[in-house]
C-alpha cells in the first residue's frame, strides 16, 4: 500500500542536506560500470585503495614451482590473509576451496612452457569460463618489446572487450624478457600501453630508481611484482619503497609461499602495504617465535 500523506510529511526526507553520491576513489575507476568498480574494490581494500595478492600460478608456464608442489597445503592456510589469489582455473577448480571468500584474479593467458618462447601466448580461457568460477578479475601477459609483441597486446585488448560486457576487470602483467632492461624508461612504456588500451590494472615490477614515476604515468592502479626470492627483510623494503612511490598493492608469490615462514611473512606484508609500516618493523613484529608457522 502507499504511504499515508501524514507519514511522508516527516522530516526523513531531509530536504535541506544534498545528496551524497559516493565516489570511487580508485585510480582510474570512477567511470567504470557498477559492476566493474564493486570486483576492483574486492581486490582493492577501499579502506586504503590498496591491495595484497598472493601470486601461485606460476605453475601454468613452469610446473610445480618450489613452495607450490601442494597447493593444498602450502597455499589454502594463508587465503585470510591475502586480499586476492592470482591462480589458474584448474587451481580453482581442483583446490582452492569455494568457500574461503577470498576475490579469484584468474590467468587468463597461456601457452608455452618454460622450454619455449614465453612470449607466444594465446588467450587459455573463456570470458564465460571466469563468470563460471566467479573470477573478480582475469590476467593476461603483456610483452612490450617481445617477440610476439603484437600478439600479446591483441590478447589483452580482447579480453578487455569480453570484459566489459561480463563486467569482469583485467589485469596487464607486463613481462620482462631476458634482453630488455628492467628501468623505468621501459616499464613507464609497457605500463602506458597497456593502460591506454584498456587494462583496468597494470602489475609490473619495481625498479629502484624513477619508479614514481611509472605509477605517476599510468592513469590506473599499479601493482609490484614480487619477482625473485629475496631475504624477508630486502622483500619488506622493495614492497614499502614501491607503495611510497604511488604502487596500489603488491602481488607477491615467492617472496611468501617460499618463505620459511609464510603466514608471518604475508602478514607482515600486509603491515607494509596497508598500514605504511615500516619494514624493520614490519619484520620485527611479525618474524617472534611466537607467531612461528605450526
Amino acid at each position: 500500500m502507499p504511504d499515508n500523506d501524514d507519514l511522508t510529511d516527516g522530516e526523513r526526507f531531509q530536504t535541506q542536506v544534498a545528496a551524497r553520491p559516493h565516489v570511487n576513489q580508485l585510480k582510474g575507476a570512477g567511470a567504470l560500470d557498477w559492476g566493474m568498480q564493486s570486483r576492483l574494490a574486492r581486490i582493492f581494500d577501499p579502506r586504503t585503495n590498496r591491495t595484497v595478492m598472493l601470486a601461485i600460478d606460476h605453475g601454468y608456464f613452469q610446473g610445480p614451482t618450489t613452495g607450490l608442489e601442494r597447493v593444498d597445503l602450502s597455499i589454502v592456510p594463508l587465503l585470510g590473509f591475502a586480499d586476492a589469489l592470482m591462480t589458474t582455473r584448474g587451481m580453482v577448480r581442483s583446490t582452492i576451496p569455494a568457500t574461503s571468500g577470498v576475490p579469484i584474479v584468474l590467468r587468463a593467458s597461456g601457452g608455452p612452457s618454460i622450454l619455449k618462447d614465453l612470449s607466444d601466448e594465446q588467450i587459455a580461457v573463456a570470458m564465460d569460463d571466469a563468470v563460471r568460477l566467479n573470477a573478480t578479475a582475469v590476467a593476461v601477459q603483456v610483452f612490450i618489446g617481445g617477440e610476439n609483441e603484437t600478439q600479446s597486446v591483441h590478447n589483452m585488448t580482447r579480453l578487455v572487450d569480453q570484459g566489459q560486457q561480463a563486467g569482469i576487470p583485467v589485469l596487464a602483467v607486463t613481462a620482462v624478457g631476458r634482453e630488455l632492461s628492467r628501468d623505468a624508461r621501459y616499464l613507464r612504456l609497457a605500463v602506458r600501453i597497456c593502460a591506454e588500451l584498456g587494462a583496468h590494472m597494470v602489475k609490473t615490477y619495481y625498479c629502484a630508481e624513477g619508479f614514481d614515476t611509472v605509477t605517476s604515468g599510468c592513469p590506473v592502479p599499479v601493482v609490484m611484482a614480487g619477482g625473485k626470492k629475496l631475504s624477508g627483510l630486502d622483500a619488506l623494503t622493495m614492497a614499502y619503497n614501491a607503495i611510497e612511490a604511488g604502487a596500489a598493492g603488491v602481488d607477491m608469490g615467492r617472496n611468501i609461499f617460499q618463505s620459511d615462514q609464510p603466514v608471518a611473512m604475508i602478514r607482515a606484508v600486509r603491515a607494509v602495504v596497508h598500514d605504511s609500516a615500516k619494514p624493520e618493523h614490519a619484520y620485527e613484529k611479525f618474524m617472534q617465535p611466537t607467531l612461528h608457522d605450526n
